[in-house]
Order: C-alpha cells, then structure tokens, then sequence
C-alpha cells in the first residue's frame, strides 16, 4: 500500500517529465483519497476505461492520454464532468504522462514497440529525440513484407505507401500521431517509417522519396508503454498492477 505523493515521485523519478516540452500536465492529474494497493493502467483516460478501473476496484489509474490538453475548452461540462465525476466519486487517483512515457529508453512506447516488432534502435531522431531508428532482426525485401509482419504483431491493418520494391534494412519509428516526424526519419537514413497516423502530405512524400510510410494505427503503436510502466512502478512499491485494454480503432 502507497499514497498518491509516493506514487507520483516513482513515476517522476523513471519518467523523468521535467526533461519534456509536453501538451499537457504530465503527473497526478486527479486527486483521489484512497490509499493505493491497485493500480490499473490503460492507454487512455476515457469512461470506459475509468469505468472498467472502478469495476477491478482500482485506486489509480496511469494512462498515456490524459485528461487535459494545452489549449482545450477548460470547461467542465458533458463527457468532461462525467469522467471527473466518476474519479471523484471513486476516490481514484488518475496519473498521466504523455510525451515521457513515448520517450523511456526501456519502458517507453517506442521501446516496447520495437521489442514487439523486433526492431533494435542505434539512433533517436526527431524533435525531443522521440524518434527510434535502426536495423530489424531481419531484413524485409519489400516495404510490404514489414506491413504484414507489423500488422501480425499487432492484430490490425496497416497503410503502407512508399516504393514497393525498396528492400527495407533500416527502420525508423515514432508511435501514435508523429507523421510530421518523416522527413526526420528520412534524413536519418531510414527505409521505411512506422507511425500510428498519416496524414495527406506524407503519402506523397513517400511516394516522391521512396521510404515506406507504415500507419498502423495510433491506439495499437501506444498499448505497450504504460503497462510496462505500470507494472515495474507496482513491483518496486509492493502494489498489485493489472492492465485494462479498451479497443480503439483509430
């Protein structure tokens, strides 16, 4: 058993988020009144996932997406008040962290995404170095053939756009919605892109350049980072941790 304060000095102490630029507050985003024996992690803070951690009996819930975005509505209205009604009514402590849970060498989004796939990183790239880059255990003999082994690994579909015939020996990658990170992945010498997201422009900048562009979905590039943190937080402060996935197509 913990308290929210010795909580939230673990995660800061791994995460390190006074190192980030971030989009929001990365931390203790609600304030709950339980003492915290179970922590429920999950992707993102929605009712659903709010609702299934009151069902496990949850005290804390550690989420990538959190609650609260730079320049939102401020306001506490729809389906804002309902979650912070649930939390509130719950007791539950709600912990997120965005950009450093992407970024963790080890434990991070991007990490974990490469050990699903099997991708092992040299290099970082890209804006705060969130970008990964480097060779896979295998060497794919068209941009394709790595389409489909992401896909298996991750259980849904992927664009692929790019030079269908480019041999794929470098990979570079940067989970959820880090598109604007191509031209960055390119300059690092990559073959081929994984993201969650693409966006108009970089179907034509693969197309142009030749690097294989992979979206593979941003909720299914980012399911990995915050149970791996979860679960080393909860095994170093003696707390049980169990991880609730809710399925997003996006």
């Amino acid at each position: 058993m913990t308290d929210a304060k010795t909580l939230g000095q673990a995660f800061d102490a791994l995460l390190q988020p006074e190192k980030f630029r971030d989009y929001g507050p990365n931390g203790l985003q609600v304030e709950g009144d339980r003492d915290i024996r179970l922590l429920v992690s999950g992707v993102t803070a929605s009712r659903a996932l709010i609702e299934a951690a009151i069902e496990a009996q949850a005290d804390a819930i550690l989420v990538h997406h959190g609650l609260f975005w730079r320049g939102q509505d401020g306001r506490v209205t729809g389906w804002m008040r309902e979650r912070l009604r649930l939390l509130l009514t719950h007791g539950i402590h709600l912990f997120a962290y965005h950009l450093p849970l992407d970024a963790h060498p080890e434990l991070g989004n991007n990490a974990q995404l490469g050990r699903v796939l099997g991708l092992l990183a040299d290099a970082r790239f890209g804006e705060q170095d969130l970008g990964f880059v480097g060779a896979g255990a295998q060497t794919w003999s068209k941009p394709q053939a790595l389409a489909d082994h992401v896909a298996k690994q991750l259980g849904r579909h992927v664009t692929c756009v790019g030079d269908a015939e480019r041999p794929v020996r470098r990979v570079a990658w940067c989970t959820g919605g880090a598109q604007g990170y191509f031209e960055s992945a390119i300059a690092a010498g990559a073959d081929a892109f994984i993201t969650g997201e693409i966006s108009e422009p970089q179907a034509h900048l693969a197309r142009e350049t030749g690097v294989a562009f992979l979206a593979c979905g941003h909720h299914a590039s980012e399911r990995y980072g915050a149970p791996a943190v979860g679960e080393r937080v909860a095994h170093d402060l003696g707390l049980a941790h169990r991880f609730i996935e809710i399925d997003n197509p996006a």
